[in-house]
This record gives C-alpha cells, sequence and structure tokens, in this order.
C-alpha cells in the first residue's frame, strides 16, 4: 500500500526526463508563470548530457537541418528546427559566458565541461519557475477530463493532476543509465503508433572469420568513405577487438540493416593508382607492403597485404596489379552480422510516429495536452551535434506552445 504522506499536488505541466530535451521545454513551458514539474528517475539531470563529447558535450552543428535527421516522415522535423536554430541555442550558451569550439564539420564543443551546459539549463528552470524533482520514478499516467494523473514513486513519491504532460524520457540507448522503453509504452497506452526501434550510431560487429584478422589491428585508425546503399560519410574509422568503430562507421550504423555489405574506401579523394605508379618509378625495389604503408597506417597496410596477397616488389608489379590494389583498397566490402546494440548506441533509431504529432506542437493529434520530444520520437539525427539540436528544437517547440496556451 502507498503511504498515507504522499502529497496531492496540482501542476500545470508535468515533464517525465530531465534530459536536454525536457529541461529545455521546462524553460519555456514555464516562461508565463505556469507551475512546471520536471521528474528524473535519476539522481542528477542532463545525465547524457554530462557523458557526451567526451566530457565537453557536442551541443550543436551549425549545419543542422532535416537532411541530417532519419524519420519515416523526412519533413517532420523541418518545422522546430527552422524556428529553432543553432544560432539560437549558440546565443543562449554566449548569453551564459560558456566557451566553446568548432571542430570538424561544424560540431560545437564547450571548452571546459558539459557540466556548463547542465548548470545553464538548471539554471535557467529556476529561473523561469520550473521545479526539478530527482529520483522519482513514474508508477502511472492515465487521461482524465480536465488533464492527466499521474501516480510518482520514489524520492518525489505524490499523486500529481496536471492539464499536460510532456514525454522526454529518451529511447532505449545506453541502459546502464536507465534508458529504458517507457516512453514508446506511454505511446502505445494513449493509442499512438510506435514505428520499428533499433541501436543507432553505434559500431558494427563481424564474425570470428573477419574479427581474427581486426583484433590483430585493433587500435588502428584511418579515415576512409564508409558507405551503405546510397548514403555515405567521410569520416575516421576504428579497427576494435569487437569490429568497427569510429565516427564513420557510427553514421553509417543508422543506414545498415542486416545482411547489407558496408563499403570501405580508404583516401577517396586521392587517384590512388597514380600514387601507387609514382613511388613504382621512384623505387620499384621497396615491396608493396611498405609502399603502402607510406599512405596509409603501417599495420594496416601489412593486414590488407596479408589478406589480398600482395607480396612482392612495386618494380615487379604490373599496372594491372596495381590497379587491382587500387580498386580493393577502394572498394572493400565487409559484411558486418550486426551491431552492438543499445549497450554502446548513442541513440534509438525509430520511435513515437510522426504522423500522430503536430510538428510545430509536438502535442498528440488524438490526445490534446499529451507531447512527446526529444529521442522518444521517431527523429534521429547524425552523429556530430544534431541530436542535441533536436532536443533542444522540440523542446523549444513544446515550451512555446504550452506557454503560448497558458493565456497570461
Amino acid at each position: 500500500m502507498r503511504s498515507e504522506t504522499v502529497r496531492n499536488e496540482p501542476v500545470d505541466t508535468l515533464i517525465l526526463g530531465a534530459g536536454a530535451a525536457g529541461m529545455m521545454c521546462a524553460i519555456h513551458a514555464a516562461a508565463r508563470g505556469d507551475r512546471v514539474l520536471v521528474v528524473d528517475h535519476a539522481r542528477a539531470p542532463g545525465e547524457k548530457i554530462r557523458i557526451s563529447g567526451g566530457g565537453r558535450c557536442n551541443f550543436t552543428n551549425t549545419g543542422a537541418t532535416a537532411r541530417n535527421f532519419l524519420s519515416a516522415n523526412p519533413h517532420f522535423a523541418k518545422s522546430a528546427l527552422g524556428r529553432y536554430t543553432p544560432r539560437d541555442f549558440i546565443a543562449m550558451v554566449d548569453r551564459h559566458g560558456i566557451p566553446w569550439h568548432e571542430k570538424t564539420l561544424g560540431q560545437l564543443f564547450c571548452d571546459n565541461s558539459a557540466k556548463d551546459i547542465i548548470a545553464m539549463l538548471v539554471g535557467e528552470m529556476r529561473k523561469a519557475g520550473a521545479e526539478l524533482r530527482l529520483g522519482t520514478v513514474l508508477e502511472s499516467i492515465a487521461r482524465k477530463e480536465d488533464g492527466f494523473a499521474a501516480t510518482l514513486g520514489g524520492e518525489g513519491a505524490a499523486t500529481v493532476a496536471c492539464r499536460r504532460f510532456v514525454v522526454a524520457c529518451g529511447g532505449k540507448s545506453i541502459p546502464k543509465m536507465g534508458a529504458t522503453g517507457l516512453g514508446y509504452r506511454i505511446a502505445e497506452q494513449f493509442g499512438l503508433a510506435v514505428t520499428e526501434t533499433r541501436a543507432g550510431l553505434v559500431p558494427l560487429t563481424f564474425g570470428e572469420d573477419v574479427l581474427a584478422g581486426f583484433r590483430e589491428i585493433a587500435g588502428v585508425a584511418a579515415d576512409a568513405r564508409v558507405s551503405c546503399g546510397k548514403t555515405s560519410f567521410d569520416e575516421a574509422l576504428l579497427f576494435t577487438h569487437r569490429g568497427l568503430s569510429g565516427p564513420a562507421i557510427l553514421q553509417i550504423s543508422s543506414y545498415w540493416r542486416e545482411r547489407q555489405p558496408v563499403r570501405v574506401a580508404f583516401l577517396p579523394d586521392c587517384d590512388l593508382l597514380a600514387e601507387l605508379k609514382a613511388s613504382k618509378r621512384e623505387n620499384g625495389r621497396r615491396t608493396i607492403v611498405n609502399a603502402l604503408g607510406e599512405i596509409l597506417p603501417k599495420r594496416l597496410a601489412a593486414h590488407l597485404s596479408a589478406l589480398h596477397g600482395w607480396s612482392g616488389t612495386m618494380g615487379e608489379a604490373s599496372d594491372r596489379r596495381l590497379s587491382a590494389i587500387a580498386a580493393a583498397l577502394q572498394g572493400w566490402d565487409l559484411f558486418p552480422i550486426g551491431t552492438e546494440g543499445y549497450r554502446t548506441a548513442e541513440v534509438t533509431l525509430g520511435g513515437v510516429d510522426t504522423a500522430g504529432l503536430d510538428s510545430r506542437t509536438m502535442e498528440a493529434k488524438s490526445v490534446p495536452g499529451l507531447y512527446f520530444i526529444g529521442e522518444v520520437v521517431d527523429v534521429t539525427g547524425w552523429l556530430g551535434g544534431y541530436n542535441f539540436q533536436w532536443a533542444w528544437s522540440s523542446g523549444w517547440a513544446a515550451g512555446t506552445a504550452i506557454a503560448e496556451r497558458t493565456g497570461r
């Protein structure tokens, strides 16, 4: 039985999840005086923010548009992303005096710590009057005539009546941090469809026949173009004891499906055949493996030479053989058997079907007052700050829509 001391609390908006999207929503939903309560099972807010970007949080990408996102409806994200842009979030960061820098491909990181972003969001929530309650779990949520009734357990145990309920509890990625499919179950409870979910931005795994060779070069990284179907990414890949990782692999993993090959092209912008012919002219006595070691990591060159039987000297290699070597280096087809799954996935692909949501407000079309934002929605970004921008944009869209309806 529940304790007699459990509080009965009325709030205007209850937000489930104190992550990037949930806190952003709270800041704006409370802007006109509504009572906003944010609850999370974790002991600290923004835990995924804290660990992101090697602890420095890749908080946005300057080039973020709907083209950088996967969804059953590729147009759905346009509204939120177009109305709350990377420039808007950068302005917020700048107002708080948080130093940042740009790495490659428009990726922005904190100079000091991801904790600066968390402190900014918590401070903005406090300023707006939103309440944050940690160590608190949602035990049940039900529709009532004038809104919703939620039963909360844990340290913040209470029964809460609210006019609006926002689901911002993320997807299934990184379960050791408490990630579950709760948001999807809530959607289904209220009659919303959920698309197929799977791990995204995740390392690829291979059978033992391939892994035996990969283990010999574990830790080796190389720039490459990694492709699956018509999609490709030019970034680094990393060989590991379990398979392939690195930015290019994480990116392509969101597009890869079982039984599909992944094509790796080393030095994709280089005329590799011309390079090999030049090397042959300069020193025909150099072995092929040593010549390849001049343009690729030496351990990788040795592995590929052994794999393909590239022995002998450059002088002994005909132009036809050099052409075959170049073609193999820029067209290496690999067949993953799976991924490392949600354990190491940065995001969850799929989620609450956008067909059931209003793209301007993130509100469920069939359930007034019910909102879904952030990763729980079927909108998944590329690696490089895009998913945080979706969190800021979708949280802003829902929060401002809620504030506009307060009538205050």
